[in-house]
């Protein structure tokens, strides 16, 4: 991928993870991390962090947190076929570049068919 590159991924999508100990699983898209080439989706990849006690007011333990999962290790789940796919560009004939599914050809953002 170039340096410059924008990713396909954007927040909010929902991904389904195809590597990893998390292979299967399907979540939403909280942030995404274009220079490292990575996003964060919800629940998956957890970590356990130990915290070291800081006083009576903020204790120690152990805690569950996400971390940033690389991008080539998710797709995008189209809303309207429900398939993990890739995504697709289209220019309309305002010229806007949108995002479409490749199977259904249907926008990853909502709308409905633009064929």
């Amino acid at each position: 991928m170039k340096k410059n590159q924008r990713l396909k991924i954007k927040k909010g999508d929902r991904v389904k993870v195809l590597l990893g100990k998390d292979r299967g699983r399907e979540g939403m898209v909280k942030m995404v991390l274009p220079k490292e080439k990575k996003v964060l989706v919800e629940g998956i990849n957890l970590v356990k962090k130990h915290i070291k006690s800081r006083g009576k007011d903020k204790p120690g333990g152990i805690l569950e947190i996400e971390q940033p999962i690389l991008v080539s290790k998710v797709a995008v789940i189209c809303p309207e076929c429900k398939k993990p796919t890739r995504v697709g560009y289209q220019i309309t004939s305002e010229s806007k570049k949108i995002r479409i599914c490749r199977h259904c050809k249907n926008l990853l953002n909502g709308a409905k068919n633009v064929s």
